[in-house]
């Protein structure tokens, strides 16, 4: 979901990743069941985690098949002014 870890962390730190409904820090291990949900002001994306990759580097079209997407939404400027 992420491209870099560098923007992965920076979510972590921005306290926008959860793993199974809590908050996690860039640190937390995943693993085959978890679910995952990033919420920035922008977008929604939650997803279960199906399989972890053996390599560091994954294909675009491998990544694809190590979750399964429950929702991905982009948000109206309606939500973010619900927050405000």
């Amino acid at each position: 979901m992420v491209k870099r870890r560098s923007q992965a962390k920076e979510l972590c730190d921005l306290k926008v990743v959860r793993v199974n409904g809590q908050i996690v820090k860039a640190s937390k291990e995943v693993k085959p069941g978890d679910t995952v949900e990033i919420d920035t002001v922008s977008r929604y994306v939650k997803f279960t985690v199906l399989e972890i990759p053996s390599g560091k580097n994954v294909s675009k079209k491998k990544a694809r098949e190590l979750i399964k997407i429950i929702e991905d939404r982009k948000k109206d400027i309606r939500d973010i002014i619900d927050l405000i």
